[in-house]
C-alpha cells in the first residue's frame, strides 16, 4: 500500500494535470480552434461544467453528462458554446448549459436514473454510458430518435450501441476501445530490436516481452517493478478486463444475446476465468492493478513502474504530456478488446424535444467528431479519421484571435500528429480496433449484472483463489439470479 498511497492522487499532477486547461494550445492550429468562439458567443448567464440544472430555467437546453477527460472547459463545452455561438447568429433565444455530474460512472448513473424518475432535473440531453442505454429505454426516460440521426459514416460497432428494441434512442457522441500502451524506451533497454508493436502481439508474445526487460543479469529502467498493469479495482474496470478475457476465451461468444438474456455456459465461464488468472498472474501483474483505476493505473505507467498499460484512447494524449513519441508506444490490445464511450439521449421529460434534436445533431456532425478526435476522444464517425476534407469547421469564426503560446514559448501540446493534424495513431490503431471491438452485455440490467460480475471476480484476487471451474459454478449461479435466461 506505500506506493499506492503515493501515487493515487498524482494523475492531476505530472502527467494528467499537464493536460487540464491546455486544449486551446498548438492543438487548436489543426483546426481544434473552438475555445476561440468563447469570445463570440454571448455568454450571458451561460453557466459553465460543474453548474447545476435549475428546473424551469426558461431558454436553456440542459445537457447533463459525466467529467469531460479533455478538462475544465474541455471539448464537449466549446461544442455547445459554438453551437451557442451559432444560435446566436441566427437570433434564438435558446442555448444550450453543460451540467457535468460528480463521481463515479456509477454515482452518475444514479443521479440521471433518480433526476430523470422524480423530474427533479429539467435534463433535455443526457450522455449516457453506452451500456445504459437498455436501461434508460426500457424504462421509457429516453425518447426514440430519428434513425437519421445516425447514417452509414457512423463505426457500425458504434452504431450497435445506441439501439434498443429495434429502436434508435441514442446517437454515438464519443467512443472508447481498449488499447496496449508500452514504454519502448523500457523495451531498448532490454535490447529488444524491434519496438515497433502497432501490428499487434498476442499476450504470449507480451509475456516474453516482460521477460526480456526481466531477464537476469540485466539492468531493470529505473522504478521498475512488473510487466505491466490495468484496472482492476473493484468497479466497471474489472468488469471490463474480465470481459475482454472472456470474449478472448470463447471467440467472441457473449454472456447475453441481443435481448439481454443469459446465454453462458459454465464451461465458457471457466475458459474465460482462466484466461483472466493467465493474464493477471503475480509474475507479470504489478501488484496495486488489483486496486487501481484509470488515473492509478496510468500514473504507475508513466512513472516507468510497468512496461505495458491497458487503457483508452485518451490516455494516449495524456501520457505525450510527460512522455515522448522514443518512450511509448500504442497498439492493438491483444485479444479482444471491449468498446466503451457515450451516447447522446433525448430524455423523456423535455420540453425543447426540438431543440434539444437540432443539438445532439450538432454535437454528433462530422465536423463536430472530428473535433473530438483531435481532441484526444475516440470519434464515432468513419470521416473524422478517412476524410481529409472534414476538419473542426466550426472554428473558423471571422476575426477570431490567434491562439495564445505557453508563456515558455514551447507546445502546450505534445501528442504526436499525422500531416492533417490527427493524432498520429487514429487511422491506423486507433480506427481498425474501434471497428473490431465487442460490446459489453445488453441488457436492462446492466447494473446488477456487473455488480454481481465485479464481485464475484473479486475472489481470483485474494490470497486464496478458488479453482477456475469452482468459480464458474458460483458465478454462473449468481449470475442467473440477476438475469433472466
Amino acid at each position: 500500500m506505500r506506493r499506492r498511497l503515493r501515487t493515487s492522487g498524482r494523475v492531476h499532477g505530472r502527467v494528467h494535470g499537464r493536460v487540464q486547461g491546455r486544449l486551446s494550445g498548438r492543438v487548436y492550429g489543426y483546426g481544434l480552434a473552438l475555445a476561440l468562439l468563447l469570445t463570440a458567443c454571448s455568454g450571458g448567464g451561460q453557466a459553465g461544467p460543474g453548474a447545476t440544472a435549475t428546473p424551469g430555467a426558461s431558454g436553456d437546453i440542459v445537457v447533463a453528462s459525466g467529467r469531460d477527460v479533455t478538462g475544465k472547459g474541455g471539448i464537449r463545452q466549446q461544442l455547445i458554446d459554438a453551437w451557442n455561438a451559432q444560435q446566436d447568429r441566427e437570433h434564438s433565444d435558446v442555448h444550450a448549459r453543460l451540467v457535468e455530474l460528480p463521481g463515479s460512472a456509477d454515482q452518475q448513473r444514479s443521479q440521471l436514473l433518480g433526476a430523470l424518475q422524480s423530474g427533479s432535473a429539467q435534463y433535455d440531453v443526457v450522455n449516457l454510458d453506452v451500456t445504459w442505454v437498455p436501461e434508460f429505454a426500457a424504462a421509457h426516460l429516453i425518447r426514440p430518435l430519428p434513425d437519421a440521426l445516425v447514417g452509414a459514416d457512423v463505426i457500425k460497432s458504434v452504431a450497435s450501441t445506441a439501439r434498443w428494441g429495434g429502436k434508435l434512442y441514442a446517437v454515438p457522441f464519443n467512443s472508447d476501445v481498449g488499447l496496449l500502451y508500452y514504454r519502448r524506451d523500457h523495451l531498448k533497454q532490454a535490447h529488444v530490436q524491434d519496438t515497433d508493436l502497432s501490428k499487434g502481439i498476442t499476450w504470449r508474445q507480451l509475456r516474453d516481452l516482460i521477460d526480456a526487460v526481466e531477464a537476469p543479469g540485466r539492468s531493470r529502467p529505473k522504478g521498475y517493478e512488473k510487466g505491466w498493469t490495468t484496472q482492476l479495482g473493484p468497479y466497471e474496470g474489472r468488469t471490463v478486463n474480465g470481459i475482454e478475457a472472456f470474449l478472448s476465451a470463447t471467440d467472441g461468444a457473449g454472456l447475453t444475446d441481443e435481448n439481454g438474456r443469459y446465454t453462458a455456459t459454465v464451461q465458457q465461464l471457466t475458459d474465460g476465468i482462466a484466461e483472466l488468472r493467465a493474464r493477471t498472474q503475480g509474475a507479470y501483474t504489478l501488484g496495486d492493478a488489483v486496486r487501481s483505476d484509470e488515473g492509478e493505473s496510468l500514473t504507475d505507467f508513466a512513472d516507468g513502474r510497468t512496461a505495458f498499460l491497458r487503457h483508452w484512447p485518451y490516455a494516449y494524449r495524456t501520457l505525450h504530456q510527460s512522455l515522448t513519441d522514443a518512450q511509448l508506444g500504442v497498439a492493438p490490445l491483444p485479444g479482444r478488446a471491449v468498446l466503451g464511450g457515450q451516447n447522446l439521449a433525448l430524455a423523456g421529460s423535455s420540453q425543447q424535444a426540438d431543440k434539444a434534436r437540432e443539438l445532439i445533431r450538432f454535437l454528433t456532425s462530422r465536423e463536430s467528431e472530428r473535433c473530438l478526435l483531435d481532441a484526444g476522444f475516440a470519434a464515432t464517425r468513419e470521416s473524422a479519421y478517412t476524410a481529409d476534407d472534414v476538419t473542426c469547421g466550426v472554428a473558423r469564426t471571422p476575426g477570431a484571435a490567434s491562439p495564445s503560446a505557453s508563456p515558455s514559448g514551447e507546445s502546450a501540446d505534445r501528442m504526436p500528429r499525422d500531416d492533417h493534424g490527427r493524432p498520429a495513431y487514429a487511422r491506423t490503431i486507433l480506427l481498425p480496433a474501434l471497428r473490431r471491438a465487442v460490446q459489453r452485455p445488453r441488457t436492462p440490467l446492466y447494473g446488477a449484472f456487473t455488480q454481481t460480475f465485479a464481485t464475484e471476480l473479486g475472489t481470483l484476487f485474494t490470497d486464496d483463489p478458488p479453482g477456475d471451474a469452482e468459480l464458474a459454478a458460483e458465478l454462473d449461479k449468481e449470475l442467473r439470479k440477476v438475469l433472466p435466461g
